[in-house]
């Protein structure tokens, strides 16, 4: 038996303001997250991009020791906006721990913070770096520490799901936790994704020449999803958190909806590692569609994932073009921010459920002139006062993976 799925609750740490109210006063306003890069290793004076998204406020670090003790910074944010969702849900403790509640959440690679320092003690010329190696560092830096500290700080006792798909890893971790609980394998799931900024994955990006460097001096005019001068990424860092149960439980337990997830695809490219590829992309979609039960025009709104390197905006405008026309306005959300990382898709959600419940559409920030190749289809440029019924959040990833989930507001 196929059951109905809501969101229930969802919080977000990111570069432009953590919960409701600070990242829609940025996508309202326009405010940009990015920020000069920190000149914080020997890293930072080698590569050529010299922006990136930053979390640079306080968040409140009020876990126990014996928790703490095992979380990177990766680890902190997604135990943090966990901690935010089950507050916000109303879940019973009773309920966190008695094994129908699960957890799907992943990041890129553990922190990379701690993974660096592990290498860098253990090669240490002067052989005492072993001995400092931390008997919890693989803990912090294991690429299922997100989901593991989560289930250990709240006692939650259910199934584990961590996606490590690059960008399409908290988009799964919520596809796949929509599946459990439609299908009756679990009857709550807490959902999302989380990573922390270090330099290293700035140097891995430049290194490929996908990072944007023209506007080093100018943090808030990059990135430039669509727009002809767009030069590449920006690499980001935060964490996003959903829950997810039955329409049932939530309208028994009178919970806020805060929209329901009425489709959900993935598929493979099945060719190159890096490169984008429309074939991918339209099948995807279509896949979403069809387990929406909806057609292409029922779509209101996307939030691309135009992480605004010169072949991936222009391939995926072609996707939407092909299967939508102009019709949905079209948001690429990375433009305030930088691109998360594993943390995108569930930010971005999160985002296109607060523009949902407040009634707006942001625009792509800095697209000043579209790119001729990535014309065609419903770009925002202006904030627009409009409702969003039907919203669809597309996420591509290196390895080939394709993401396409799409929710419905309230009834």
């Amino acid at each position: 038996m196929k059951r109905r799925v809501v969101i229930t609750a969802a919080s977000a740490i990111t570069p432009i303001g953590h919960g409701h109210d600070d990242i829609t006063k940025s996508l309202t306003q326009g405010i940009s997250g990015v920020k000069k890069i920190r000149k914080d290793d020997v890293l930072t004076d080698k590569v050529d991009a010299g922006v990136f998204g930053t979390v640079d406020y306080d968040i409140p670090f009020d876990f126990e020791r014996r928790y703490r003790k095992t979380m990177g910074p990766v680890a902190f944010y997604a135990c943090q906006v966990a901690k935010e969702v089950l507050a916000a849900s109303g879940l019973s403790q009773s309920f966190v721990t008695s094994g129908r509640l699960g957890v799907a959440f992943g990041s890129i690679h553990g922190s990379p913070t701690v993974q660096r320092n592990i290498y860098k003690n253990f090669y240490a010329r002067d052989g005492a770096g072993y001995s400092s190696i931390g008997a919890v560092d693989y803990l912090k830096s294991m690429v299922h520490t997100t989901a593991v500290n989560i289930t250990r700080t709240f006692g939650i006792t259910g199934r584990v799901i961590s996606s490590g798909t690059a960008c399409t890893t908290s988009t799964q971790s919520i596809g796949f936790g929509y599946e459990a609980v439609k299908f009756g394998l679990a009857d709550a799931m807490l959902c999302g994704g989380a990573d922390e900024y270090d330099t290293t994955t700035v140097a891995v990006f430049d290194n490929l020449l996908a990072c944007s460097t023209d506007f080093n001096d100018r943090p808030h005019l990059t990135p430039r999803p669509f727009d002809v001068d767009r030069d590449g990424l920006v690499v980001g860092e935060g964490a996003a958190a959903v829950m997810l149960e039955t329409l049932d439980s939530a309208k028994k337990r009178g919970a806020p909806i805060l929209g329901e997830i009425i489709g959900f695809a993935c598929n493979n490219n099945g060719g190159d590692m890096i490169l984008p590829n429309k074939d991918g992309m339209t099948a995807v979609i279509r896949q979403g569609l069809e387990c929406a039960e909806i057609s292409h025009d029922a779509i209101d709104y996307i939030s691309a994932h135009a992480t605004a390197t010169k072949m991936g905006d222009a391939i995926e405008s072609q996707a939407i073009r092909e299967i939508f026309g102009d019709r949905p306005m079209v948001t690429g959300l990375k433009s305030y921010m930088g691109h998360t990382m594993a943390a995108c898709g569930a930010i971005e959600t999160v985002m296109t459920l607060y523009m949902m419940a407040d009634g707006f559409v942001a625009p792509t920030l800095n697209l000043e002139q579209v790119d001729d190749r990535c014309a065609g289809i419903g770009h925002v440029t202006e904030l627009r006062e409009t409702d969003i019924r039907i919203a669809q959040i597309q996420n591509f990833a290196f390895g080939g993976v394709n993401t396409a989930l799409i929710i419905q507001r309230p009834e």
